[in-house]
């Protein structure tokens, strides 16, 4: 079964920098759009950061400059470079990506999250 394998989250201080990854397992033929979404405790989740497979980016307004997307097309891999790491950042981040699994449709897909704390 096709999945999104996240890592890289932790504590981190204020003005700090974290970089997270996202690897896409399993027979798939595929990938299109993949996204890192956060979600802080009470709030909805929110869009921190889109790439396309032709390499287009789309950011937050609240992480413009500050975070940078990027794209392995060789495995499918996102990054997310975190720099100047603020409290407001602090959430679970989650791994988003339209995947096209062997013997399936595209379909929607979602990493289990990792934790992102920042505190000082």
């Amino acid at each position: 079964q096709a999945q999104l394998v996240e890592s890289g989250g932790g504590l981190v201080q204020p003005g700090g920098s974290l970089r997270l990854s996202c690897t896409p397992f399993g027979n798939i033929v595929a990938v299109g759009r993949m996204a890192w979404y956060r979600q802080a405790p009470g709030n909805q989740r929110e869009l921190v950061a889109d790439i396309t497979a032709g390499l287009s980016t789309k950011y937050a307004a609240s992480v413009k400059g500050r975070f940078t997307i990027s794209r392995d097309n060789a495995n499918d891999t996102i990054y997310l470079q975190m720099n100047d790491l603020k409290p407001d950042d602090t959430a679970v981040y989650y791994c988003n990506a339209y995947l096209w699994p062997v013997g399936e449709s595209w379909r929607d897909t979602w990493g289990q999250g990792t934790q992102v704390t920042v505190s000082s």
